[in-house]
């Protein structure tokens, strides 16, 4: 039933199928490290790129069907890999550890979102015209990479860290960002919201901030306990905009 109600769900909030070349494993390397994304995209090699972050999970089945729905609206998608081939924790803890890890050194996790955006390029994707988005872990990721400067159209997180370290700012951003948040989430709180939304605000960062009540951590993730449905559409198809507007 679980798996027909995701059926129904990806016809209703889909765009129009396009012609969508078949995904494939793109394996890549970082500063000598292995890593493996998932790449897919429609015929034509112009198509705007959508760099995709993984959340706390690695790069899962998860991520392979947003990247998926994406191309089917006309969009190549790089599916980044942050944690390494292989690597995809299972256990809480190896999650906080992978995570953690990450956090506590920001030059590598800069080093491994360049690494993704090079990766893709040399894939033929068309890193000129692109947005990066994440979930969760990676919608924390996809700030780091605002806060670093990247030269993107437009960055957008769901249910993602929104704190920012010490010593960083917004000062380097280049582009609009897009904050999807659960009103109900613990995990990231309000104050969290509020508080980026005033950074922004002192840096005059273009932004656009949406938070969807009921809404807990990891509300867009089929299948879990925490997925909203509702929270969901309106978060996707505020991202189908978002890309409209930002992407030639």
């Amino acid at each position: 039933m679980r798996h027909f109600m995701f059926m129904v769900f990806l016809a209703l909030l889909v765009a129009p199928a396009t012609a969508v070349r078949a995904g494939e494993t793109v394996s890549y390397e970082v500063n000598g490290d292995p890593y493996k994304g998932y790449y897919v995209s429609p015929p034509s090699d112009e198509a705007p790129l959508v760099l995709l972050v993984h959340d706390w999970n690695g790069l899962t089945d998860y991520e392979v069907k947003r990247a998926e729905m994406l191309a089917d609206s006309g969009y190549a998608v790089f599916a980044a890999d942050l944690f390494g081939a292989g690597v995809r924790p299972t256990k809480v803890e190896d999650k906080r550890q992978h995570t953690g890890e990450m956090y506590a050194n920001r030059d590598e996790l800069r080093d491994r979102l360049r690494g993704a955006l090079k990766a893709a390029e040399e894939h033929g994707a068309n890193v000129d015209n692109a947005v990066a988005m994440g979930y969760c872990f990676g919608g924390a990721a996809v700030l780091e990479l605002a806060r670093a400067g990247g030269d993107l159209e437009g960055f957008a997180t769901f249910h993602g860290g929104l704190s920012t370290p010490e010593g960083q700012n917004y000062a380097d951003t280049k582009a609009e960002l897009l904050i999807m948040h659960g009103t109900a989430d613990s995990h990231i709180t309000m104050e969290d919201f509020t508080a980026l939304a005033e950074q922004l605000e002192q840096h005059g960062v273009p932004h656009r901030m949406m938070t969807y009540g009921g809404a807990p951590h990891a509300f867009t993730v089929f299948g879990s306990d925490s997925y909203t449905e509702g929270a969901d559409r309106k978060s996707w198809r505020l991202f189908q905009r978002f890309l409209v507007d930002k992407l030639r």
